[in-house]
């Protein structure tokens, strides 16, 4: 299987995953962001994941904007990611780009 259709397959998961248990909270309690956030952050351990979360979206921003940039890869390379790590995360954002830029080096290699 090529690196780039498992990145597709990661991506799906990365939204499949997340979306599984988000799903559900808010069919319960609609779209209340306080409510959320007190529960994310209600102990320790939840604030831990929150925390390594924001920390990994956060570097994963930096390095999809200079790694983009680097290799010429177009615009959509660095906006998707981020739309990708706002409305779902990490677990959607990180493949996503890592497809994007498997996809733009083997468009690289064909006009090289």
């Amino acid at each position: 299987m090529k690196l780039k259709t498992v990145y597709l397959v990661l991506c799906v998961v990365g939204l499949a995953l997340p979306y599984w248990q988000l799903v559900p909270w808010v069919a319960a309690n609609g779209l209340d962001m306080p409510l959320f956030f007190r529960q994310l952050f209600a102990n320790r351990i939840g604030a831990f994941f929150g925390m390594d979360v924001v920390a990994s979206a956060v570097t994963l921003v930096v390095f999809t904007r200079v790694e983009s940039s680097r290799l010429g890869l177009g615009a959509h390379a660095r906006w998707l990611p981020l739309a990708a790590v706002l409305t779902v995360g990490v677990s959607l954002g990180l493949p996503l780009f890592l497809y994007l830029r498997e996809r733009g080096l083997e468009q690289a290699g064909e006009h090289a």
